[in-house]
């Protein structure tokens, strides 16, 4: 379903004249730095636009530059990124600024091949980049791009597949503007973003209805292809926030999972949702915490969605007397109240502490 050359370039005619009508005037579009499109693109990898603008703005306000985010210290990071999930965006995002500074002296690689080889950047980051602040003619191919792409030119091949990034990348190749990659670039996305969405695209006011695969034969619904995700997984989490005074007991995760550098509380996992403490496995640490402390339970219990989990987590406030003394594990310690609230912490901890008046 490839268009001849002549319909290629009235294709990315009338593309251009969508997008310079339609787009929405995001801010990391009125620039061509490349640090502020890499740092846009990273906070908006598996996050809105709305909810990611306001990060996009706070980074830039504490670091408007590169060498600026290299020098950061990564609780510093951690704690700006609160919020967003995914924390191993943010801790690659820190990787990579101290690299780009210490092996390209703040210089960001101009072509897409290099780009991807820094950490964090997969295939789309790097085009996006190369393509937006360098002009290089690769085609930068999100979800939304798969979409079009498959659409108007009528490909079945399932997008989740091994051989789906490849064919669509071929196909890209000889579809992007050469003249001005970076406004093609954008225009796919954002055509994506805005008219060609995944569900019921409004066609009557789409440009493009006269060479478009799924509108001639009624294949909206069913194009791109996609298998179908993996099952959820519940996994039930047990909290026991300690305090003494105004302070709290905490620890630092330290192991590779995506929490990793941030706090959070002493957690019992257990294999089903518990409303007794008492159902929960004998626990040293709990039996002495229980024996010389008063027990409150958090009464909402909390849903937290993560790819592949959903974390059904119930909290127990543990109010310890300040003349008591309490064995802590190793790896947790007492922090103040202005401490607690400065620690990087899973957002689910940060509403916690919000809704029970700690902060």
């Amino acid at each position: 379903m490839l268009p001849d050359h002549l319909q290629l370039l009235e294709f990315n005619a009338k593309l251009k004249s969508w997008y310079l009508e339609n787009h929405r005037p995001l801010l990391w579009r009125q620039t061509t730095d490349p640090y502020k499109i890499w740092l846009s693109e990273i906070i908006l990898q598996q996050t809105r636009v709305a909810q990611g603008t306001p990060y996009y703005e706070k980074f830039l306000l504490n670091y408007p530059t590169v060498f600026d985010l290299a020098a950061a210290d990564e609780r510093d990071v951690l704690r700006l990124w609160q919020g967003l999930g995914y924390y191993s965006r943010a801790r690659n995002m820190h990787h990579t600024a101290r690299h780009i500074v210490e092996v390209w002296e703040g210089n960001f690689p101009e072509s897409a091949v290099k780009l991807a080889k820094l950490k964090g950047l997969g295939a789309y980051t790097a085009a996006a980049i190369a393509s937006f602040a360098f002009g290089e003619a690769v085609p930068a191919i999100d979800g939304n791009v798969y979409r079009v792409m498959s659409r108007l030119f009528g490909i079945d091949t399932d997008i989740l597949s091994s051989g789906a990034k490849k064919e669509f990348t071929d196909l890209a190749k000889q579809v992007i503007s050469q003249e001005d990659p970076a406004t093609y670039n954008q225009a796919m996305i954002e055509f994506g973003a805005l008219q060609c969405v995944p569900v019921s695209p409004d066609c009557m006011v789409c440009p493009f209805t006269y060479m478009c695969y799924a509108y001639a034969f009624n294949m909206q619904s069913k194009l791109p292809v996609k298998m179908k995700k993996n099952a959820v997984k519940n996994r039930y989490f047990n909290y026991f926030i300690l305090q003494k005074g105004e302070s709290l007991a905490m620890h630092e995760r330290l192991k590779k999972d995506i929490w990793k550098g941030l706090y959070d509380f002493y957690l019992v996992e257990s294999t089903a949702d518990i409303d007794n403490p008492d159902d929960l496995p004998a626990d040293k640490f709990l039996q002495d915490w229980k024996k010389k402390g008063k027990l409150r339970q958090v009464h909402r219990a909390y849903t937290h969605l993560l790819t592949h989990q959903r974390l059904l987590v119930r909290f127990w406030w543990v109010f310890i007397p300040e003349n008591e003394s309490v064995e802590l594990p190793e790896d947790m310690a007492f922090y103040t109240k202005n401490e607690v609230e400065v620690l990087p912490k899973p957002i689910l901890m940060d509403t916690l502490l919000r809704e029970e008046f700690f902060f």
